[in-house]
């Protein structure tokens, strides 16, 4: 079964917990602090797999959680690190947040990674709280809770043409002609019920992949038909194929047909409606009169089409056609499937949550409080100089420091954002 698009629960692993323990060796004198760090959670991670065409996989398993860091132990023992659960897809998925429809990743090659959710770090052991005055620390830290998320991913096929068109036109026929792709084929509508992929290879040399997408019809960007599941298949795609039945056997017209696909690739995505196009005026073999197809010729080239006649049955203008859309694949330009306001980015959504975020005061102390916040902070290493500049970064473009001020913080004053205190300085 094709399945192409799944919703997944993910959660990485939580961090282990430090420990609490003490020296007991017969020859040292008072003892001392000795428990070690836990471990850090295993990070949830999608990998693509070219050996896969589907999403089967997650149709019937749609929780993922990695494995949790152990605890630190005695003796200054650190926790084991849980392992890395790895998740394959096919190439060309993209991995979507559920909550924004913002996108994560797109894994377009073969052995692309993500790592979708961070396992938590794991917590300190009493050892790292000694000090002068307190010099046997009965205390230790927690690990943190490593992320979780509910991801949508989405199979858009890597091809680098698209057949479009409606329901039995010939599209099937001629990627079985043109590729070693074995499409079901039969005079009926909707015979193809999956995209279907073939690989061409020209006598020069050169070869290109080629999708073949099922019917579209009037009304597909709304979900009528077929073709609204599988749009999504073309818009990696550098050039469109787009093949009409001249002859008019089933009582369609052809220019009524090519202007109602083209309608529905535009309401569906406008970046489709100027992506390069090529006509194909297929069973010219059955056509009546001839002029039926210089008249569609002629007023198609008058929009800027180039339009071929073709007969899938007898093969006539095959190789004509696919010499013109390797030469277009040459001049096209590479797909840019995403706007930058369609990425998704922790700051952006910190910034569409900020009325959740909290300032207030309590006992001379600014306290900052928010759920992504919390998160955010979790997955900051402030042992590392980047990395501290990425989280203040992120607490200027989200308005933080603007809310701080609002109620009067000054520099020198204290700001507590969860387990971290730092001194403000503007």
């Amino acid at each position: 079964m094709f399945v192409d698009k799944a919703k997944l629960y993910i959660k990485a692993g939580n961090g282990g917990n430090g420990a609490v323990a003490f020296r007991r060796e017969i020859y040292v004198p008072a003892g001392g602090p000795a428990g070690g760090d836990g471990g850090k959670g295993g990070n949830v991670i999608i990998i693509a797999d070219s050996n896969l065409r589907t999403l089967m996989d997650y149709r019937y398993k749609s929780k993922y959680v990695a494995e949790p860091g152990e605890d630190g132990k005695g003796s200054n023992m650190f926790g084991k690190h849980g392992e890395d659960l790895y998740l394959r897809v096919p190439v060309g998925t993209i991995i979507k947040d559920e909550e924004t429809g913002l996108i994560m990743a797109d894994l377009k090659n073969d052995g692309d990674e993500f790592v979708a959710a961070k396992g938590g770090y794991g917590g300190k052991g009493n050892t790292h709280f000694k000090t002068s005055v307190r010099q046997a620390p009965g205390f230790a830290k927690a690990g943190k809770d490593g992320e979780e998320k509910n991801i949508i991913l989405e199979l858009r096929l890597i091809a680098d043409v698209g057949l479009i068109g409606f329901p039995n036109v010939g599209k099937s026929t001629f990627l079985s002609i043109i590729s070693k792709a074995k499409p079901k084929i039969a005079n009926y509508h909707f015979t193809t019920l999956t995209p279907n992929l073939g690989v061409t290879k020209l006598k020069n040399g050169d070869s290109f992949v080629v999708a073949d997408i099922p019917g579209i019809i009037e009304g597909a960007n709304e979900g009528i038909g077929l073709g609204h599941d599988f749009l999504r298949h073309i818009e990696r795609t550098k050039v469109l194929v787009h093949i009409v039945d001249i002859s008019g056997i089933e009582g369609r017209d052809p220019l009524d047909d090519f202007e109602k696909i083209n309608t529905e690739l535009k309401k569906y995505n406008e970046k489709l409606s100027s992506r390069p196009q090529i006509v194909v005026a297929n069973k010219m073999d059955i056509l009546d009169d001839i002029d039926i197809y210089n008249n569609f010729k002629s007023e198609l080239e008058n929009r800027g089409y180039k339009v071929y006649s073709m007969s899938a049955a007898t093969l006539s203008g095959v190789d004509e056609i696919l010499n013109t859309i390797s030469q277009m694949l040459k001049d096209a330009e590479e797909v840019d499937l995403f706007d930058e306001e369609d990425i998704y980015d922790e700051t952006k959504v910190i910034s569409q949550n900020i009325d959740e975020i909290k300032v207030y005061k309590e006992n001379d102390i600014f306290i900052v409080e928010g759920n992504r916040l919390e998160k955010l902070l979790y997955s900051v290493d402030f042992e590392d100089m980047e990395s501290i500049r990425y989280f203040q970064s992120i607490m200027e473009k989200t308005g933080v420091f603007d809310k701080l001020r609002s109620i009067g913080v000054q520099d020198g004053d204290t700001v507590r954002i969860y387990d971290l205190e730092f001194e403000y300085y503007e």
